[in-house]
């Protein structure tokens, strides 16, 4: 990984650094030589659990984005429902003003009609419908009145459509909302999967981690560091760049998970580990979008910046923004946190161009334009 605004390399894993020339006797020499074989195999080990933690993480994110878009598909269907529902309420309401308008027009042709022979077909009518339908058989409406009949076909008509539109509308929402059901009971048995797998591994790593310290303290120790523990963070301090606020600054942290196929599934972002409470800071000004509750993310932000792009930081613990604020680039906007569907501790960023969620491109380029080199 580079040097970059994004640190943090996996704990322990880095090649052992000679600090002093090696034993003379053969017998050191082999010692050395088993304890740096050792610290291969363990570095394959740690890589290997690491591996496995990005995949419980991308698994568990992959499912939730699912569950995210069948909301956002349910939220469409249920603004098409209700628009629906509203011309079909119109059309109703049309078709009565319409049919008042006929009950009169009826009347006033039964008034109109011939005594001797309309009349009594008229009377004979079931209602004022008929009534027009007789009477305009017999030339007893005018210009007028037949054109207010035919305006009544017309809106009649408008309500037959709009009963069918608004009978397809709902059987699409409930569809969609059977949909984001059966998308969210996935994306929860998916997290408790994840993260099940997750636990094990991180455990696994932990303990990879202390084999590996051990091995490589035992290391310096046999090639003559007078202090190997002290040696030891001493190389793990050069191995590591921290960041803080500032133009460009982003997050401190290990990329776990880069944009791109993975295991199966789309990855939308770039995954970040870091403890819980890690500042996030804006690596460009612009304005927040939304800030606050996030399916899949728990809590996230969106920030739209001057060329357009927009950003979301997911997982967050907490966030330091609101709507409509314009924020400055290295401002703190929120802190690292483990919400949502999420395994463990990382910050989930995503960059969208088009609109909100019209295009998820990979985050890297833009950022490395604005100083944040992930190595991704």
């Amino acid at each position: 990984m580079p040097v970059g605004l994004v640190s943090g390399l996996l704990a322990g894993a880095v090649a052992p650094t000679a600090l002093a020339a090696p034993l003379p006797t053969a017998q050191g020499q082999s010692a050395s030589d088993d304890l740096a074989a050792e610290i291969a195999r363990l570095d394959q080990d740690l890589a290997a659990a690491e591996e496995q933690l990005q995949r419980a993480t991308v698994e568990a994110e992959a499912a939730a984005d699912a569950s995210r878009a069948a909301q956002a598909a349910l939220a469409v269907a249920q603004s098409q429902a209700a628009a629906a529902a509203a011309e079909l309420e119109a059309a109703r309401a049309a078709v009565d003003a319409a049919r008042d308008d006929v009950a009169a027009l009826g009347r006033e042709a039964f008034m109109g009609a011939d005594p001797l022979g309309g009349a009594t077909a008229l009377l004979d009518a079931a209602g004022p419908e008929e009534v027009l339908q007789r009477a305009a058989t017999m030339d007893l409406l005018g210009e007028d009145r037949a054109a207010r009949l035919e305006a009544f076909e017309d809106v009649r008509q408008r309500q037959e459509q709009a009963d069918r539109a608004a009978r397809d509308a709902v059987a699409e929402r409930d569809a969609a909302a059977r949909a984001a059901a059966e998308a969210d009971a996935a994306a929860q048995a998916q997290l408790a999967a994840s993260q099940q797998s997750y636990d094990a591994a991180a455990a696994q790593k932990a303990d990879l981690e202390q084999q590996l310290r051990d091995a490589e303290t035992q290391l310096l120790a046999a090639r003559g560091a007078t202090d190997p523990a002290a040696a030891w963070e001493q190389q793990q301090s050069a191995e590591l760049a921290v960041t803080g606020a500032g133009s460009g600054a982003l997050v401190t942290g290990q990329v776990t998970s880069c944009y791109g196929s993975r295991w199966g599934t789309n990855h939308n972002g770039i995954d970040i580990a870091a403890p819980i409470g890690t500042p996030i800071f804006a690596p460009e000004g612009g304005v927040v979008l939304q800030a606050g509750p996030a399916n899949g993310f728990g809590l996230a932000v969106y920030l739209q910046h001057p060329d357009g792009t927009i950003t979301v930081y997911g997982h967050i613990n907490q966030f330091f923004v609101s709507a409509g604020q314009t924020v400055t680039a290295g401002q703190q906007i929120a802190e690292v946190g483990n919400r949502g569907q999420s395994t463990g501790p990382h910050l989930h960023i995503e960059t969208h161009t088009g609109g909100l969620y019209a295009n998820r491109v990979d985050p890297a380029p833009w950022l490395a334009a604005r100083g944040v080199d992930l190595g991704c």
